[in-house]
């Protein structure tokens, strides 16, 4: 039986830092060998979806199967995201696309609200916080890009982390997650800038040994195992 998140709030749970291992693969086997991989390693997954269109790379590209052993985080690195969510979006604790691929950010958020679903953006490494600031009362989560997207082990950019305290200072309780280029030196700055999540592509589900990979983020995140 598939997972259902429809009418899961943020107001539900207590705010408990994690780190989210990403999931970009080429093929369902690829997807499949990933999910093997990361078992044991965490509960809770995040799918980057990149269509080739909205970014330059792609990434799970196809009709998904996914194991119900894991909750989902999906970031939508596509055009039409609200194609996506209609098909997947009650597989999803929270689905969030590009704000940049967002024409109509009013009438999507309501849209979104209609169905329940916690809304969410992602913001683009030159993307300023103030295109989803008027919006930011209706706004569950914000996805901090610290890479250019589209790509496993793109360039690290620290700037974008700068975003996170103008958006806890017009909302301190919504819930920020930090994706690119995460490892032990650079999740410290995560850290530090206010960060409630982490995501890990390159150093958690490209380690030859991705449970030793997430204890050692753990371990400066100060997350207990």
């Amino acid at each position: 039986m598939h997972k259902s998140f429809i009418g899961k709030g943020l107001q539900d749970t207590k705010m408990i830092q994690r780190i989210y291992p990403s999931v970009m693969a080429q093929t369902p086997q690829e997807m499949d060998a990933l999910f093997t991989k990361l078992d044991g390693v965490a509960k809770e997954l995040h799918l980057d979806m990149a269509d080739g269109q909205a970014v330059p790379g792609t990434a799970n590209n196809f009709p998904l199967e996914l194991s119900d052993k894991f909750t989902y985080n999906a970031h939508l690195m596509i055009k039409n995201p609200e194609k996506w969510i209609e098909q997947y979006g009650n597989r999803m604790r929270v689905s969030v696309p590009m704000v940049e691929e967002i024409s109509d950010i009013p009438k999507y958020i309501s849209w979104m609200k209609g169905k329940n679903y916690l809304v969410g953006f992602s913001l683009n490494p030159e993307t300023s916080y103030d295109v989803i600031k008027p919006y930011i009362n209706d706004i569950d989560v914000v996805l901090i890009l610290t890479v250019n997207p589209g790509f496993y082990g793109a360039k690290y950019l620290k700037e974008p982390l700068e975003k996170i305290a103008q958006i806890k200072a017009d909302k301190p309780g919504i819930e920020v997650i930090v994706d690119g280029g995460m490892n032990p030196t650079t999740i410290k700055d995560a850290v530090s800038a206010g960060a409630d999540h982490f995501v890990s592509g390159s150093f958690i589900s490209k380690a030859e040994d991705s449970k030793k990979a997430m204890r050692e983020l753990q371990r400066v995140v100060l997350i207990k195992t």
